[in-house]
């Protein structure tokens, strides 16, 4: 818990929340309205790195949602070559994070980190469908124990330019456990393994490490709500 914020903050956002706040002294002493500005800036910075409390599902085998934001898309594809998965079937579900979203990413499912794949890119707007193959992103591979291997991709923005990536191959992770996030406005996608399909829609909000998107339990049995779709 902060000292002087009655929220939780990532320790990525000190430094940021302690320029902003320095440059709205120094902006004081030019302009006191400047310095107001500063001042909500500052709070905003504050609010941009909160890292809330959240009540993560015990139940095995359920994958919860690593990122806050918006279902932007729900698309069938084969697996991405750069995870090393060979060429299968698989569901990609894409998240939009804005501006005032949580930007706190979450592990969405435990397991062992297979691989830790960094790939540089492009910085077009995380909403457009080609955000997910020519962004610069971090992708995880995990490997469910007695289960499939789901990938998490991290995928920088047009204002997003830092992605922030703490776990490492060989790590063992939990459910709902932090381990990274995006600066400032970015996307997330999920790869569910073949005949997994997802319980949410497109358009539908998620709250990381909470919102479950899919049950491997009920792997081969299609959701009768599942649309495809592509980022707007």
């Amino acid at each position: 818990m902060s000292l002087f914020l009655p929220i939780h903050i990532h320790p990525e956002g000190w430094r940021f929340i302690g320029l902003f706040g320095a440059i709205s002294i120094f902006l004081f002493y030019i302009c006191q309205p400047l310095g107001w500005v500063g001042i909500i800036l500052t709070g905003w910075c504050a609010y941009f790195f909160r890292n809330p409390k959240r009540f993560t599902p015990v139940q095995d085998g359920l994958i919860v949602s690593p990122a806050d934001g918006i279902v932007c898309g729900i698309k069938q594809m084969d697996t991405p070559a750069e995870f090393g998965l060979g060429k299968n079937p698989c569901l990609r579900i894409s998240i939009f994070l804005n501006v005032f979203d949580v930007h706190v990413n979450r592990i969405p499912i435990g397991g062992k980190i297979l691989k830790s794949i960094y790939q540089p890119g492009q910085f077009f707007n995380a909403a457009d469908e080609k955000a997910s193959d020519q962004n610069e992103r971090q992708s995880l591979v995990i490997q469910v124990p007695s289960g499939p291997q789901i990938a998490v991709v991290q995928i920088a923005g047009l204002i997003a330019r830092r992605i922030l990536c703490q776990a490492q191959e060989g790590d063992q992770v939990q459910t709902g456990a932090t381990y990274g996030l995006i600066r400032f406005g970015s996307r997330m996608d999920i790869y569910l393994p073949e005949g997994v399909f997802p319980s949410i829609i497109e358009g539908q909000r998620m709250i990381a490490g909470e919102t479950i998107i899919a049950d491997l339990s009920t792997k081969g049995t299609s959701h009768k709500h599942l649309r495809e779709g592509i980022c707007h």
